[in-house]
């Protein structure tokens, strides 16, 4: 438990205070929570389905965005030890649920540094590099605090979902599948949204789709 809330907390904070050496997407932070867990297929799997979904959103500037990646750790937590397709759709629809309270989180989280940030303005425009220095690390302490709650909210919700039993098999499969498809049409009409050739980018979107079912067929 401390190694995953520790995990998802450095990954809260790469995704925009420190680091942002890509440990916030998706798909790294679903490998290392499943080989933490001992359950890397899943994490790999859940990671996978969540970095599509994480692909549509460009975090830089002002923009909002969920925290896909601690949500992921949550995910992969709900997931693990599950058998076959049983665990992803519940698990991706935890890890959704912690990203998009991350979004508003990091909202507040920016609110209240902006405050700061504006009571110290004439420090700041005299080149203070004490107060600059001080402000700078409280926004990180503030932004590893929101990452360690959303943490261990996911890591809650987890041991929840591990001790009912939410859902049939039928159910929890049919979860996965819906998981999957929305996050290829996320990925899918992101794609297409920033090619600056709709054209090509529906060939290459077609091509893929292809391979993809041939690879499921050869398979």
């Amino acid at each position: 438990m401390a190694a995953l809330l520790g995990w998802g907390t450095w990954v809260g904070i790469d995704l925009v205070s420190v680091g942002q050496v890509m440990i916030a997407r998706p798909l790294v932070a679903g490998v290392v929570a499943g080989g933490i867990l001992g359950d890397l297929q899943t994490g790999l799997m859940v990671g996978t389905i969540l970095e599509l979904f994480a692909l549509e959103v460009l975090p830089f500037g002002a923009a909002r965005y969920p925290d896909y990646g601690v949500g992921t750790v949550g995910a992969v937590a709900t997931a693990a030890g599950v058998p076959g397709l049983l665990g992803p759709g519940i698990g991706v629809a935890v890890g959704l649920f912690i990203a998009f309270l991350g979004e508003r989180a990091i909202q507040l989280v920016r609110h209240r540094t902006s405050v700061e940030v504006r009571r110290h303005l004439r420090s700041i425009d005299a080149g203070d590099r004490a107060t600059i220095h001080r402000l700078h690390r409280r926004a990180i302490l503030r932004d590893g605090f929101r990452a360690l709650v959303l943490t261990a909210l996911g890591l809650a919700l987890a041991a929840g979902v591990g001790f009912a039993p939410v859902m049939s098999i039928r159910g929890a499969v049919l979860l996965t599948a819906v998981a999957v498809g929305i996050g290829l049409g996320t990925a899918g009409v992101s794609g297409l949204r920033i090619a600056r050739d709709r054209r090509t980018g529906l060939a290459w979107l077609a091509a893929g789709l292809a391979g993809g079912v041939a690879w499921v067929f050869i398979r």
